[in-house]
């Protein structure tokens, strides 16, 4: 198996954990098999251990399946009777587990969906963030999300819901009220709110597709340095796009320097992390996948980059796969000053899978190595300057969200001196 961008675009699907491949829906029955037989596994819960099965035979990235008879694990599963889709759903999960790989995995329906929402960039609702409050067990908003209904309709920080389309809150969960909340788009669903200085009063918002914003960003002005300041949640469908704005925005209002906040970012879509690093660059490689057959694929830099001026990229030691990737990218191509803690150390690509009862398969289909050729598995980036925070300062920030990228942030800090230092030791470079 030939690895291609190409087998990367268009997205479907996304795993936090790691860079992926997303393909259609592959279910194909060993040849040989009678009609009867093959009609008697779709009608039962086999016919999604042997998709499962077939995929990881064909795709899986150690040929010897961690030294597992992978042969002898189908005739088991396909061999026992199962009384529910549960049942064989567990006994799948054990199979899945002799790999040795915690990044091929299953999911049952409920789980798969969960992941195509969260991962694609988008849900379908009306744009609210939920918690419980500890005290009074009440629900209530956390932010409305930028472009919503939840914003057209004036819903604020605070606010309490009281019911949702008649059926009270009292006693549910996060989850069980954001279950009712979201729907289809087109469809309808009323709120009832509490709101200080307001009492309650009902709103109707109509359910959309909401982008959510992986990338934040704006100027800050540190003495006489403007630095264009960005931070990447996580490597969505929607990550490039917002990135490329987020520059060009930037590059407008003439910083003078970039600092890429990659703190936290578990991954995602490995197209997305290499769109986003030829934002950054005009040349050299990207990165470097390998198949179990030893086929390899080098995706580069094609001059494409949108700024050329001085970059520091934060990282810690949850910056993850595809943040891996990029910042290994960067680092290699000595475009920018990696600064932080040890990185998280992922190295594996997995592809997803929807199988026909509606759950999904992630595989590992491929290793990847930055473009010096590093193995960062289990290993992780190796920041070019490290700052390491003690659990005072951790918890400082924790408990004050507006000190992160602030002074008060040892990594932003050390980073904006980095940016300065090599501003007035370098010309200045004008941006693309």
């Amino acid at each position: 198996m030939n690895l291609s961008p190409k087998r990367f675009l268009p997205p479907q699907i996304a795993l936090f954990g790691g860079a992926i491949a997303a393909t259609a829906t592959l279910s194909l029955f060993v040849p040989g098999l009678s009609t009867s037989v093959r009609a008697a596994l779709q009608d039962s819960p086999k016919a999604v251990l042997d998709e499962a099965w077939q995929i990881v035979n064909r795709e899986y990235v150690d040929g010897t399946f961690n030294k597992v008879n992978w042969q002898q694990v189908r005739q088991k599963l396909l061999g026992k009777e199962y009384s529910s889709r549960e049942e064989a759903y567990t006994a799948l999960k054990g199979a899945l587990e002799q790999l040795g790989d915690p990044y091929t995995r299953f999911m049952d329906p409920e789980q798969y969906e969960a992941l195509t929402s969260q991962t694609s960039g988008e849900l379908s609702g009306v744009g609210l963030r939920l918690e419980e409050d500890k005290n009074t067990k009440v629900i209530k908003v956390v932010e409305p999300i930028e472009n919503s209904p939840a914003i057209k309709a004036g819903l604020q920080v605070a606010d309490k819901i009281v019911s949702i389309d008649g059926k009270p809150t009292k006693g549910m969960t996060v989850e069980e009220a954001a279950k009712l909340i979201r729907g289809q788009v087109g469809t309808e669903v009323t709120l009832k709110i509490e709101r200080d200085g307001k009492g309650t009063f009902d709103v109707t918002m109509t359910r959309a597709r909401i982008e959510l914003m992986a990338v934040r960003h704006s100027v800050k002005q540190e003495g006489k340095t403007r630095v264009g300041y960005i931070r990447l949640q996580e490597f969505s469908s929607h990550a490039a796009e917002q990135m490329q704005r987020a520059i060009e925005d930037l590059n407008n209002k003439k910083v003078d320097a970039f600092v890429l906040d990659l703190r936290g970012n578990p991954g995602g879509l490995l197209y997305a992390s290499v769109d986003i690093a030829r934002m950054w660059m005009d040349k050299g490689s990207i990165v470097k996948t390998v198949d179990r057959a030893g086929h390899d694929e080098e995706l580069t830099n094609n001059r494409t980059a949108l700024t050329k001026l001085p970059l520091a990229v934060l990282v810690d030691g949850n910056s993850a796969s595809a943040s891996e990737i990029l910042s290994g990218a960067l680092q290699d191509n000595g475009r920018a000053t990696i600064i932080g803690t040890q990185t998280f150390g992922k190295a594996l690509v997995q592809s997803v899978h929807s199988l026909s009862d509606g759950s999904g398969l992630a595989v590992t289909i491929a290793h990847y190595y930055t473009p010096k050729g590093t193995d960062i598995n289990h290993k992780g980036i190796t920041p070019d300057i490290k700052v390491d925070l003690n659990d005072e300062q951790k918890q400082k920030l924790v408990a004050n969200p507006n000190w992160v990228a602030s002074q008060q942030d040892p990594c932003y800090s050390r980073a904006v001196q980095v940016l300065q230092a090599k501003l007035i030791n370098s010309p200045p470079m004008a941006a693309q």
